[in-house]
């Protein structure tokens, strides 16, 4: 049996149940390394998407009155089962979505972890009194599951997205039903496998696939659902955004960005270099907190692009089921596409092509690491989210005009900056408009820690106990006490 004969047989979970779409319709599942179809996934009628809607009530009924520190018992289960299979689930994910198999088994080990940082808090959904006016008044507030969940999760991390939305919504009590990615759905339906034999009730965890326009279209809309969290593209995010709050829908919205590295001259160079790099080409760009616009000193550019440059040259393209291989293929051929026509108008505006610029073969979707340098700011890959391997370099001589480019764009999701000024650290934390900045190093979405953005990057967090607050609804009770 050959790698691609291995691919898991694909079906959606409702009500407990492992099953096919009831129209029969489905859609190619395709290997980015070779291009070729390795499964097909099951879409969803209305039908089924009425049976989940019917099952995710019933499962918020049981769910909403289970304890804490009971459903703090069985997601430690479900992390432990993740990580006893994270293997096999690594080699499933790399031969949807592509990443070498090293970063795809960190991001599910990193499932776990965020499975177990939110079982913890599931015991931590604290309320609180509030000292009264009247000594025979008691006030209270307190912390109840907002509902039943529908939650929009994409295709380039289909463990990691995943499973922040199912376990913050689960730990607080809400039932919830997952629209996976299409293009990744066998490493999406192994973390929910990993739930239910832990022993989640039937209805708490339901798993669907289908034609995202038209699914989101019907949950969003069904008053059954309270809650929405949505991982994907501005323009898309914005369309629900305004879909739910017709419905008066409470919303987390984790969109695009185009983060901006700020190296100043005092930085290590070759070390900001050598880790702006690894964050700009892991899984071959298509990270929403990726470094997209590289923002340099003129005292140390020619010098940083010299690093970056050899760093882009010497990286290992190729299958990630390959141990040698450092970055994979793309997701899909519209990628490809997009890098191209990105590069392209950058050319024929006067940016340089420094490293890469062209397809890898003609076989799957593989695409050189790219750097490109005297871009104009009126190119589309300098006010446009690239999501792919290209990356330029720009220059610029004062602080206040690093800050002045780095806040240019609509976008605020995540921002980077090297420097040993306490002065300037000082200067692009609170001058930078980002939902994250990290100084130094690359210490973004840990568990513990907020993850969201802000402006046209979305807003709510599904990181850190502020990801708690969106899935919970305060209630304040005062009494009279007789």
């Amino acid at each position: 049996m050959n790698q691609e004969q291995a691919y898991p047989d694909i079906k959606m979970f409702i009500d407990a149940t492992w099953c096919e779409g009831s129209h029969g319709k489905s859609g190619a599942v395709l290997n980015p390394a070779t291009g070729l179809a390795i499964g097909r996934v099951p879409h969803a009628s209305v039908d089924d998407l009425d049976r989940a809607l019917e099952s995710a009530s019933r499962g918020f009924g049981i769910w909403r009155k289970t304890s804490a520190f009971d459903r703090y018992k069985l997601m430690r289960s479900a992390a432990e089962k993740l990580r006893e299979r994270a293997g096999e689930i690594a080699r499933i994910l790399t031969l949807e979505q592509g990443k070498p198999l090293a970063e795809a088994k960190l991001e599910v080990l990193l499932g776990a972890d965020i499975i177990d940082w939110f079982a913890e808090e599931a015991r931590r959904s604290y309320g609180r009194a509030i000292p009264s006016r009247s000594g025979a008044v008691q006030q209270v507030v307190i912390k109840e599951p907002v509902g039943p969940v529908a939650a929009f999760t994409p295709w380039n991390f289909p463990i990691n997205q995943a499973v922040r939305k199912i376990s913050a919504a689960i730990a607080a009590g809400c039932s919830v039903i997952l629209k996976g990615p299409e293009e990744t759905p066998a490493s999406c339906a192994a973390l929910v496998q990993a739930y239910a034999d832990a022993g989640l009730p039937p209805g708490v965890l339901t798993l669907v696939f289908g034609v995202p326009a038209e699914v989101s279209s019907y949950l969003i809309a069904h008053p059954v659902i309270r809650k929405i969290s949505f991982t994907g593209s501005t323009q898309v995010g914005k369309q629900l955004a305004a879909l739910a709050g017709s419905h008066m829908k409470r919303v987390t919205m984790e969109l695009g960005g185009h983060a901006p590295a700020l190296v100043f001259g005092d930085a290590d160079v070759a070390q900001s270099a050598k880790l702006l790099s690894a964050a700009k080409f892991r899984n071959a760009g298509q990270v929403c907190v990726s470094p997209t616009r590289f923002i340099v000193h003129k005292s140390v550019y020619e010098e940083f692009v010299d690093h970056f440059t050899s760093a882009a040259k010497n990286l290992v393209v190729g299958n990630g089921l390959d141990a040698a291989s450092q970055m994979g293929p793309l997701a899909n051929h519209r990628r490809i596409e997009a890098m191209e026509a990105l590069i392209a108008d950058a050319t024929s505006c006067g940016g340089r092509i420094r490293a890469g610029g062209k397809r890898i073969g003609n076989e799957g979707f593989f695409f050189e690491p790219t750097v490109l340098t005297d871009v104009p700011l009126n190119a589309r890959i300098m006010n446009e989210e690239p999501f792919g391997p290209v990356a330029p370099v720009s220059v610029f001589s004062e602080l206040d005009e690093a800050i002045v480019e780095a806040n240019r764009l609509p976008f605020g999701l995540a921002a980077y900056a090297y420097t040993k000024s306490a002065s300037v650290i000082g200067a692009v934390s609170t001058g930078v408009e980002s939902g994250m900045m990290s100084i130094n190093h690359h210490g973004l979405a840990l568990p513990e820690t907020p993850f969201g953005g802000i402006k046209d990057s979305g807003y709510g967090s599904e990181g850190g106990t502020e990801a708690m607050e969106a899935y919970l609804n305060t209630k304040f009770v005062t009494q009279m006490n007789s």
